[in-house]
């Protein structure tokens, strides 16, 4: 069991994981217009800001992988404070940049728990299914 100031691994797993999917996002971003490092890490940064706050406002730690509660709630938290965090740093967003925004981390921050899911489900199902000897 965990201590209260102590994050479970799954937690801190899907953490490390919602870290790492932003930060290819802004890489197929930035790739896409043929800038180096330091774009990546000027669009990845408001988009970290905005998954922290998602994670603490959903309280993401207690259930990491649920789709509907904490990888819905951390998306659109992640969309709008990292949205929020470009206007305010005096980056620039376009609509089509928001559309794809919210459609590319929808599919990458649901997405891998959805895939999470189904791998407990199909585990499950063969441990249920496998006869006992």
């Amino acid at each position: 069991m965990s201590s209260p100031r102590t994050l479970p691994a799954s937690a801190l797993l899907a953490a490390g994981i919602d870290a790492a999917l932003v930060l290819v996002f802004a890489a197929i971003g930035r790739a896409s217009h043929g800038e180096d490092l330091l774009g990546v890490l000027t669009t990845w940064w408001p988009f970290l800001g905005g998954l922290t706050i998602g994670w603490l406002i959903m309280r993401a730690w207690h259930a990491p992988q649920r789709i509907v509660y904490t990888g819905l709630g951390v998306w659109l938290w992640t969309v709008a404070g990292g949205l929020l965090l470009r206007v305010v740093s005096g980056q620039g967003i376009q609509p089509s940049f928001i559309v794809v925004t919210a459609i590319v981390l929808g599919l990458f921050l649901v997405g891998w728990r959805g895939i999470a899911v189904l791998v407990r489900r199909i585990r499950a199902r063969r441990q249920t299914a496998t006869p006992v000897r």
